[in-house]
Order: C-alpha cells, then sequence, then structure tokens
C-alpha cells in the first residue's frame, strides 16, 4: 500500500517499492487540500509507474482546518522554514488520518507494507515525517489489527526519509520516474501549474538544481 500525494516524494516511494518487487496499490487522500492538482498527479503517476490499482478517498479536514493548505483563511507562507518552528502548512495529523486509511485498506488486501514520502531532511518541520513517528506507527498498526494479533506483522516503510531532495529525484530518475507529471506546488492552478514562489516550490527547484537535472516543473 503506496501513499501517493502526486508530489514527487510519493512517486519516488513508488517506484522504489516497485523495484523491490511488491505489487503496489496506491491510494490518495481528497482531504480538503487547496487544489485538485495533486491529485490529478497522482492519477498520471500511478499510471505511469505501473501500480497495480489507484484508489482516491474523500477526508473532509477542511471541517476543521487549522493549515494553510486546508483554511483559506491562512495565507501559504513563501519565506522559507523557520528552523524550529511548525510551519503554518503543517495539516494537524494528516499523515497519521491517512496511513490509518492505508492500514485498512491494506488489511482488507491482506497486504502487509505500507509505505509513504516521509522526508525528515529537507524537514520542514512536520512532526509526522520523524524516523520516531514511523515506529510508533507501526507499533499501532501491530497493535490494532487483526493482522497483527494473529501474527502477521505489518511494516511501515518510508524509504527516502533520510535522503536529500536532490538524492530523492536523483532515485526517482534512476528508476524512471516522469517528475514532470508530478506537482509540488502548495499553490498550484487547477492546470497543475506552480507558483514558483512557495517553500515546496522552492524546495523542488533547488532539489533539482542540485541533483543537476533539469527541471521540468510547469511555473505559472
Amino acid at each position: 500500500m503506496v501513499l501517493l500525494s502526486g508530489g514527487l516524494d510519493s512517486a519516488t516511494v513508488l517506484a522504489m517499492a516497485r523495484a523491490d518487487g511488491f505489487d503496489c496499490y496506491a491510494l490518495s487522500v481528497r482531504y480538503g487540500q487547496r487544489h485538485s492538482a495533486e491529485l490529478d498527479a497522482a492519477v498520471r503517476v500511478a499510471a505511469q509507474l505501473g501500480a497495480a490499482s489507484h484508489r482516491i478517498v474523500d477526508v473532509d479536514l477542511r471541517a476543521f482546518g487549522g493549515s494553510a493548505l486546508t483554511d483559506d483563511r491562512l495565507e501559504v507562507p513563501t519565506t522559507g522554514p523557520v528552523p524550529g518552528a511548525i510551519p503554518v502548512t503543517y495539516v494537524p495529523a494528516r499523515n497519521t488520518v491517512m496511513l490509518s486509511l492505508a492500514l485498512g485498506y491494506a488489511e482488507v488486501l491482506n497486504g502487509r507494507d505500507l509505505f509513504y514520502g516521509a522526508n525528515a531532511v529537507d524537514y520542514s518541520g512536520y512532526p509526522d515525517c520523524r524516523p520516531a513517528f514511523v515506529e510508533a506507527f507501526e507499533t499501532l498498526a501491530n497493535l490494532a489489527t487483526r493482522a497483527g494479533v494473529e501474527g502477521h506483522r505489518l511494516r511501515v516503510h518510508a524509504p527516502i526519509i533520510a535522503l536529500s531532495k536532490s538524492e530523492i529525484i536523483r532515485m526517482g530518475a534512476k528508476l524512471g520516474v516522469d517528475f514532470s507529471l508530478t506537482v509540488s506546488c502548495y499553490r498550484a492552478g487547477n492546470d497543475g501549474a506552480a507558483c514558483g514562489a512557495c517553500d515546496a516550490c522552492v524546495i523542488r527547484r533547488t532539489g533539482f538544481a542540485d541533483a543537476g537535472l533539469p527541471d521540468p516543473t510547469r511555473y505559472a
């Protein structure tokens, strides 16, 4: 089970899981994010990388707000991450919710492995992208499920957690990811064009430069 946002990180994770021989069932979540362009990208990426299946499920985190990605009254920052601070683009409990959905789906399919694109190097201050969170969720998964209780251990994989953005890009390129299909921008247009100014755009553009590869991103 691979959580697929439509961005370059999760696309690379899907490619890595496929390269390791997994039959990959991709899951995307329409959670009330600012735009649908990343979900459109997830559809393209799942097809390009040969996912066995791709599903999109709905969870309305916009009902709670609390993030610039789920509350239009909050501005998406363009000043870069502030060391030691959790940015306003953090969506409360998002990865916990998404991994829980992936866990339930995995149980139905008798799956044992969950993959997601947590990264702790080009880390924007998100607490649910840390190794400690990955370990804690794996413990939860094995306590809270029939599979775990019956001795069929579930594993949570975060294979890019210790890679820099440039290393992720080089890995994805090596595995055949078409990054032009992906969308990372927090403020992308409906056509997927990136704003070029938000923190996600800056990190992505810098990553391609550091990797020595052309940036295929379409900027508005």
